[in-house]
């Protein structure tokens, strides 16, 4: 085990503790994909977003799974320490999780927007 983690296997890390306790609520998310990426990349076709995404839901479609992205440099923008961080993770992934499965981010986790 390497002694120091570089910033993007630490925020692989938070990914990762985040994905498993969301799957032990909601154990359906094991059919989902989870993945990390460094800055959203523009979509050909699709509507100039109004602020910069700190995540995104690709649905399932002809074979694919479907897929939650969450993107480690704007969240290291936004979020400075390493609990902050963490924390901003978890929220993106419910509220991806939420519009994934059709209910709202405080039925994905009752203690979501908690201070």
């Amino acid at each position: 085990m390497p002694i120091s983690l570089t910033r993007s296997e630490l925020f692989d890390d938070y990914v990762r503790e985040s994905v498993e306790r969301l799957e032990r609520r909601w154990p359906q998310l094991v059919d989902v994909e989870f993945a990390v990426q460094e800055v959203p990349l523009p979509e050909p076709g699709a509507p100039e977003p109004d602020g910069v995404p700190l995540g995104r839901l690709i649905p399932a479609k002809q074979g694919r799974k479907s897929r939650i992205v969450v993107y480690r440099r704007p969240v290291e923008i936004r979020a400075k320490g390493r609990d902050e961080r963490a924390a901003l993770v978890h929220e993106i992934l419910i509220e991806q999780v939420a519009d994934l499965l059709g209910l709202s981010p405080d039925a994905i986790d009752p203690r979501y927007d908690e201070d």
